[in-house]
């Protein structure tokens, strides 16, 4: 029996020097490329294919609990807007009453929540997750933005009409709303997006989506001619402020066409650039 055991034995030392085989040595096959390689990485998503993704999943996840945040948000702007209108009878002040409260509408979504939020994701770790995906970090923040922006749409919209009827102002030209909806959302939110992220605490993230909120609804609501000087190198620093002049400016009976669109422009690069700066302080946060 034990001869036959040291037979076995010699003869599988032969096949194994035979083979080549070493001991802790992987095994190669005809190419000569080891068996346990690793397998190449897959080619890192392309920006708008994931930012289509990531928007898909931030506006099915921030459905349920922003609709009534949004609710919140008209009815304070409405809530607004009646005040005032003991205060404002009619003319350039009661234009700048709606178009303000309209786009405080967007600030409180875009700006306020969307600090909150990211503040949030830094604090808890889920920036972690967003990191080890293949996707460019300007889709995070894009993706992010849009989908808190689309939930000011609805209440925008009511909020633009109310005050219409309330101060009795021209529907005409409502129809700016197309562009400064989305142009004043970037805006915001990209600020937004930035506080949160730069914010070393969670707390203070919200704190500053708090004080953003609050100066959109001091600087934006009310009238400009009556604000000090110094107030008014703010407001001109306030993202939303060129949105709010654009819609203001088509209740006119004769809108200037040519300043409206030089105030969506100006606000499609302040969209641009707080956008850019989020992304910027989205990488800073990732890494860290």
């Amino acid at each position: 029996m034990t001869s036959i055991v040291r037979a076995e034995a010699a003869t599988a030392t032969e096949t194994g020097a035979e083979a080549g085989a070493v001991p802790g040595q992987f095994r190669t096959g005809p190419s000569g490329a080891s068996a346990a390689a690793p397998a190449p990485l897959a080619p890192r998503a392309k920006l708008l294919p994931a930012l289509a993704a990531v928007y898909r999943a931030q506006l099915s996840r921030a459905r349920v609990a922003r609709i009534p945040l949004l609710f919140v948000a008209t009815f304070q702007s409405i809530g607004i807007m009646v005040l005032m209108r003991g205060v404002v009878d009619g003319g350039s002040e009661a234009r700048a009453v709606v178009a303000g409260s309209s786009v405080l509408v967007v600030a409180f979504v875009a700006l306020n929540l969307l600090a909150q939020y990211f503040g949030q994701l830094r604090a808890s770790g889920g920036l972690d997750h967003y990191a080890t995906l293949p996707v460019p970090p300007a889709a995070v923040v894009l993706g992010a933005a849009g989908a808190y922006a689309s939930f000011t749409v609805p209440g925008t919209i009511v909020t633009a009409v109310t005050g219409s009827v309330l101060f009795q102002l021209p529907m005409t030209h409502l129809w700016v709303l197309v562009a400064v909806v989305p142009l004043s959302g970037a805006a915001l939110a990209g600020l937004g997006a930035a506080l949160g992220l730069l914010a070393p605490r969670q707390e203070l993230a919200t704190l500053l989506g708090q004080l953003g909120m609050s100066a959109a609804l001091l600087l934006g609501v009310l009238p400009a001619d009556r604000l000090p000087q110094p107030v008014g190198w703010a407001r001109d620093l306030l993202p939303s402020t060129y949105g709010v002049e654009a819609l203001a400016r088509s209740f006119d009976a004769h809108p200037d066409w040519p300043v409206i669109a030089l105030d969506l422009a100006v606000c499609a690069v302040v969209g641009v650039l707080s956008l850019a700066a989020a992304t910027w302080a989205y990488r800073r946060a990732a890494v860290r």
